[in-house]
C-alpha cells in the first residue's frame, strides 16, 4: 500500500464504517453474500474453510494494517469465499461496495486503493503456491510460525503464538502431526515452548535462521 496516494486513502475512509468484534465473532460466513472489505484497524482476524473431509483449515491470520473481503469491491454480486473471525477483540473499517462504487464516480483515484489491496493478496496467493511446490513441510511450518510472530508483534523475548497447531497446519498445508513433530524437535532445541493451544518463540533468530 506503500504506492497508494494519501488522498485516495483518506477519500476511501470517509465512506468508512467502523465495526468492532468480540473474541470468536463471526465477521462472516463462507457463502454469505460478499458486500464489503475490511480494513483492520486492530485485533488479528483467521481466514478459515472447511475441506472436503469435514475439518475446519485456517487460510491465514491477518492483523492491523491487514484487509480482508477485497474481491466484494470489483462490482459484481458474489458471495464469500471463506469463513472469518475475531481472535481477539478487534475493530475495522469497513467500506461498502455500494458506497465505494459512488465514491470512485467522484474521486477516480481511490480504484489504486483497491488495485493495491488486490496486488497485496495476489503477492501473497503467488507465494503460497510456490511454497506448496518447492518448499518441504517441515520448513513451510517453521515459516508459519515465524509470519505469525511478526503478526503479533515482537515486543519482548518470548513471543506468543496464541494458535493451536491445526491453526498452524492449515497455514502451512500440512497436517497437524507434522507441526507437533517439527515443533517438538524446535522445543528440544530450546527455539520454542509448547503450551497448550499456543507456541511461545524463545529464540526468534535462530527460527528465521532454520526457516530459511
Amino acid at each position: 500500500m506503500a504506492d497508494v496516494p494519501d488522498e485516495a486513502l483518506r477519500a476511501v475512509l470517509t465512506i468508512a464504517r467502523r465495526r468492532t468484534f468480540a473474541k470468536n465473532e463471526i465477521v462472516f460466513h463462507r457463502g454469505d453474500p460478499a458486500d464489503s472489505l475490511h480494513l483492520i484497524v486492530k485485533g488479528r482476524f483467521a481466514v478459515r474453510i472447511a475441506t472436503p473431509l469435514g475439518d475446519t483449515a485456517t487460510l491465514s491470520v491477518r492483523g492491523p494494517g491487514d484487509s480482508y473481503g477485497e474481491l466484494a469491491l470489483l462490482g459484481a454480486e458474489s458471495a464469500r469465499s471463506a469463513t472469518v473471525s475475531a481472535l481477539e477483540p478487534a475493530e475495522t473499517h469497513s467500506i461498502y461496495r455500494g458506497d465505494f462504487i459512488r465514491l470512485r464516480r467522484e474521486h477516480p483515484r481511490v480504484n489504486e486503493v483497491l488495485s493495491g489491496l488486490l496486488a497485496e493478496h495476489m503477492r501473497r496467493l503467488s507465494e503460497q503456491l510456490i511454497e506448496a511446490y518447492y518448499v518441504p513441510a517441515d520448513r513451510r511450518v517453521l515459516r508459519r510460525v515465524r509470519d505469525l510472530v511478526e503478526i503479533y508483534g515482537r515486543g519482548s523475548e518470548a513471543i506468543v503464538v496464541p494458535l493451536t497447531q491445526e491453526d498452524i497446519a492449515g497455514l502451512a498445508g500440512t497436517s497437524r502431526a507434522t507441526v507437533n513433530r517439527v515443533l517438538r524437535e524446535e522445543e528440544r532445541r530450546g527455539t520454542v515452548e509448547l503450551r497448550r493451544g499456543k507456541t511461545v518463540v524463545l529464540n526468534f533468530d535462530e527460527l528465521v535462521r532454520r526457516a530459511g
